[in-house]
């Protein structure tokens, strides 16, 4: 065959966990290759021709949604966004870990997602009653274009999956949580100053249980600034720790920390 008409050989996660008669397992698909195809292509292939009960997620096709995260070789990435003619001809995927498996490529990210945005309070915080008359200050555009470079992560779970700490402690708030967290401080419309967000951001919950491996930064789909993201978080929570000594009744004379 030439290069442009191989056969790919899938090797596939397979595993119901609502089915006791289900064992987790790898099966083998073969597949002619097409041109410019995507593996989202080739699972809808799969599924069409070779096994109609082969599970996993879509929905835009456009590496907006997050949907279609999976692991691929080893490495976590969205299948609609990952051409197959980069690969090899043998194609190894798995469902992303750190995630409860739904079944064989699916996993639920919704409920991570949702718990993690519940345990950092990430919406806008304003201490004030809402005042109709209000008029909204205008934003520093190079603040605003930070704010946006973070609103940009599609919640796919790729960060989460590569990230050797969240794979290991639950209660790691991971790449998608902190960057969640430099958002909203970034935001001057948020109300709540850095003792607000001390606890939440300067322990081994927040950003210094990160062990800098930035596995995170590698594999994030829309290439958000995760080692800036991370470098910002730890200044202000220095900064806010500096200014707790300094105001602590205890602090000993002449120490910063």
């Amino acid at each position: 065959m030439s290069e442009s008409n191989r056969e790919l050989i899938f090797e596939i996660f397979r595993y119901n966990p609502e089915d006791p008669q289900s064992q987790p397992r790898m099966q083998t698909y073969r597949l002619d290759e097409e041109p410019y195809m995507t593996l989202y292509r080739a699972l809808n292939r799969i599924r069409e021709k070779l096994d109609p009960g082969l599970q996993f997620d879509f929905a835009c096709r456009s590496a907006v949604c997050g949907s279609c995260g999976m692991m691929v070789n080893g490495r976590p990435t969205l299948a609609c966004k990952t051409l197959t003619s980069d690969l090899d001809h043998t194609i190894r995927l798995h469902p992303l870990p750190a995630f409860k498996l739904i079944g064989d490529l699916s996993v639920d990210t919704g409920t991570w997602f949702r718990e993690m945005a519940e345990r950092v309070q990430g919406w806008i915080h304003e201490r004030q009653p809402f005042d109709p008359q209000a008029i909204e200050e205008r934003m520093d555009n190079q603040l605003a274009d930070a704010i946006y470079e973070s609103d940009r992560c599609i919640e796919c779970g790729c960060c989460v999956a590569s990230c050797g700490v969240a794979n290991t402690r639950e209660e790691f708030l991971a790449p998608a949580g902190l960057n969640r967290i430099a958002r909203f401080m970034m935001d001057p419309r948020d109300r709540r100053d850095d003792d607000d967000w001390f606890d939440v951001v300067a322990s081994t919950e927040g950003v210094f249980g990160c062990v800098g491996l930035m596995a995170c930064h590698d594999v994030c789909p829309k290439e958000l600034p995760l080692l800036e993201v991370y470098a910002y978080l730890r200044r202000r929570a220095l900064g806010s720790a500096f200014v707790r000594r300094g105001e602590s009744p205890g602090a000993a004379p002449g120490k910063s920390g």
